[in-house]
């Protein structure tokens, strides 16, 4: 496939005795096959590149349209996805469902026929691997400032216990010495 040079497809649609025409962005394309993957057993995910994977590493992204790129024509589209297959799983496999999928939704939502999937198999992992790779950044942040934020709950709990235990304490030592 080549790199892609437009950045819409439009396609005539005439109904109801009015002429007009639907236009869909490439991002539109990518974004229906980017969510129709994310049900397929085994793959982990497209994955857009190092840039993208830096990115992801730092902060959380749900851009569904990471590692798919598309080409447009009037009548027909190509695809190109990078993906990380999950180790174990049988990889023509999940290539056939792939494809049956994106040419399905694609199919179904823009009347459009799918004429090629590539698809760049660039890494596997165990799922494990990928949960523990998947932790961000911004997520260890975040869970420190969650377990900061208890530990200066629990000590100003405890403070504010010793301070009434030793509030009570020194009530009652003075009552007792007290003169009737």
């Amino acid at each position: 496939m080549t790199e892609n040079i437009y950045s819409t497809l439009s396609q005539p649609h005439d109904s109801a005795g009015l002429k007009g025409e639907i236009t869909y962005s490439d991002k539109v394309i990518e974004k229906i096959i980017g969510t129709s993957l994310e049900s397929i057993d085994g793959l982990l995910t497209a994955t857009g590149g190092f840039l993208t994977d830096l990115k992801n590493k730092i902060v959380n992204s749900d851009d569904v349209t990471e590692g798919v790129k598309v080409e447009v024509g009037r009548k027909q589209i190509a695809a190109d996805l990078r993906i990380v297959v999950e180790y174990g799983k049988d990889i023509p496999a999940i290539v056939d469902q792939i494809k049956s999928i994106i040419s399905e939704e694609i199919s179904h939502m823009t009347h459009l026929e799918v004429v090629e999937v590539n698809v760049d198999v660039v890494d596997i992992k165990t799922r494990a691997e990928f949960e523990a790779d998947s932790v961000t950044v911004q997520d260890r942040v975040i869970e420190a400032g969650k377990a900061r934020g208890e530990f200066v709950s629990d000590q100003t709990t405890k403070a504010g216990e010793v301070i009434s235990n030793s509030a009570n304490t020194v009530t009652r030592s003075f009552e007792n010495t007290q003169v009737e």
